[in-house]
């Protein structure tokens, strides 16, 4: 009798065990900052960036040389004009500085909204990537591993090399 309370604690013990062993949970890391910026479609996106970038820098330099041309025309005749002619014209100057600003604001928000259109699809295509790894080697968790994040340890398993592998780079 005594042995059966014994065998049947030690069972017990066992399936507890062997449950909070099963119960742990696999956990690996990322660096998904770095898996992004290797990605193929990445770089091509920033270029496309870049260009439209580039662009909207030509054209804000443009209107600004512009208006210090008119500026300066209208600073070197304005003896010869009237009060209310040079009153016009720095009115015109502030409305095209003003046209200028409004440029700028306008380019900046198709810029923001150009790079969210580019990158939100490569970002979903590397989260499918990384579950789709992740599924495949059974792990429950995976941690983004970018610096500045707050892992401190990363002494798991790196998906990094797994996941480019399913990218197809």
């Amino acid at each position: 009798m005594k042995n059966v309370k014994k065998i049947a604690v030690a069972i017990v013990l066992f399936v507890a065990a062997t449950g909070f062993v099963n119960a742990q949970s696999k956990v690996a890391h990322i660096n998904v900052q770095q898996l992004l910026s290797e990605m193929p479609e990445m770089k091509t996106a920033q270029a496309e960036l870049k260009k439209l970038q580039e662009t909207y820098r030509a054209d804000i330099e443009s209107s600004l040389t512009e208006y210090q041309n008119k500026a300066t025309q209208y600073s070197n005749e304005a003896s010869s004009k009237t009060r209310e002619e040079n009153l016009k014209r720095q009115e015109e100057l502030a409305g095209f500085e003003k046209s200028i600003g409004e440029f700028q604001q306008n380019a900046q928000q198709q810029m923001a909204q150009k790079q969210q259109e580019l990158f939100a699809p490569i970002s979903d295509k590397a989260k499918a990537a990384i579950e789709k790894v992740a599924a495949a080697e059974g792990f429950d968790y995976v941690i983004d591993a970018s610096p500045g994040l707050s892992l401190i340890v990363a002494k798991g398993k790196d998906l990094l090399p797994a996941v480019k592998q399913e990218l197809g780079f």
